[in-house]
């Protein structure tokens, strides 16, 4: 009888050891996953900006896991619903615009880069050369419009209310004066292909990420904003987050990472001007 207890103890004891040992491996597992950073981002330059910083957050135990998206909608989407820690590929107007119209709860972390929107044109080599009735292709969507006919204004090639603002915001509706051109609001990842498509002597404005990918440069921009101006500040890209985690441990952490001189002087050496650090 005395045997049989000893074994039956021992059995006992040996799963309860086996027990723990998979406790403790499910807690390294949990807190493996916790020191991921899942971060959606355009492919240019959001996501090579991105992979400059895996090793820093490596050697701070956090692994980061960048996520490609080719549109506006679906790297917030994503965010709110969990899918992502972060994300990381639009300004602040067009962010609050999104919570706006989709009753999400999303917030700027930090502002990391400004990309100054600029004109560019099919066959046309200066503003002066446009002739009457040229379309000028624009971004579609609230805050870009905006900016865009705002550059347009800037450049006199239309005239907006006296009161337009990028807090207001206006659309090719809200044009006084279109000078004769014929201003098409589309979808922004489209505009390079709608430009390049287009008939010669037609102009476009583009998101300097869009202009990146299709391969132009600020020095193929025939205006350009001011990267020194209240554009800079107004439309610089951001981390955005959660409102709940926006002081999180792995927040704070790709912030960190992020607004460091190492990453400045990636982003100064790699744009040439297309990109600029505003941390």
């Amino acid at each position: 009888m005395k045997k049989l207890l000893a074994i039956i103890l021992a059995v006992a004891l040996v799963c309860t050891l086996a027990a723990c040992g998979k406790t403790e491996e499910g807690s390294s597992t949990k807190g493996e996953e916790n020191k991921t950073i899942k971060v959606g981002a355009s492919s240019t330059p959001h996501a090579e900006i991105l992979e400059q910083v895996k090793q820093s957050l490596a050697d701070e135990g956090y692994t980061l896991e960048i996520v490609i998206y080719d549109d506006y909608v679906l790297p917030n989407t994503a965010l709110e619903s969990g899918e992502l820690d972060a994300n990381y590929f639009q300004h602040t107007p067009y962010l609050e615009s999104f919570n706006a119209s989709n009753g999400t709860h999303l917030v700027p972390a930090a502002a990391i880069h400004y990309e100054p929107f600029g004109i560019y044109g099919n066959g046309v080599s200066d503003l002066s050369q446009l002739a009457d009735g040229a379309t000028i292709v624009i971004p579609a969507d609230d805050s870009n419009e905006t900016r865009a006919l705002l550059l347009l204004q800037q450049e006199g090639l239309v005239t907006l209310p006296e009161d337009a603002s990028a807090a207001k915001g206006v659309t090719t509706l809200d044009i006084v004066d279109a000078k004769g051109y014929n201003v098409v609001a589309v979808q922004a990842d489209t505009v390079p292909a709608q430009l390049a498509n287009s008939d010669e002597g037609t102009i476009a404005v583009i998101n300097g990420n869009y202009a990146l990918a299709a391969g132009l440069h600020s020095s193929d921009a025939l205006a350009i904003e001011d990267a020194s101006g209240d554009a800079a500040q107004t439309y610089a890209n951001v981390v955005a987050v959660r409102e709940a985690d926006k002081d999180s441990e792995k927040t704070q952490a790709l912030v960190k990472a992020l607004q460091t001189d190492a990453v400045r002087e990636y982003i100064e050496a790699t744009y040439n001007g297309a990109v600029v650090p505003i941390f």
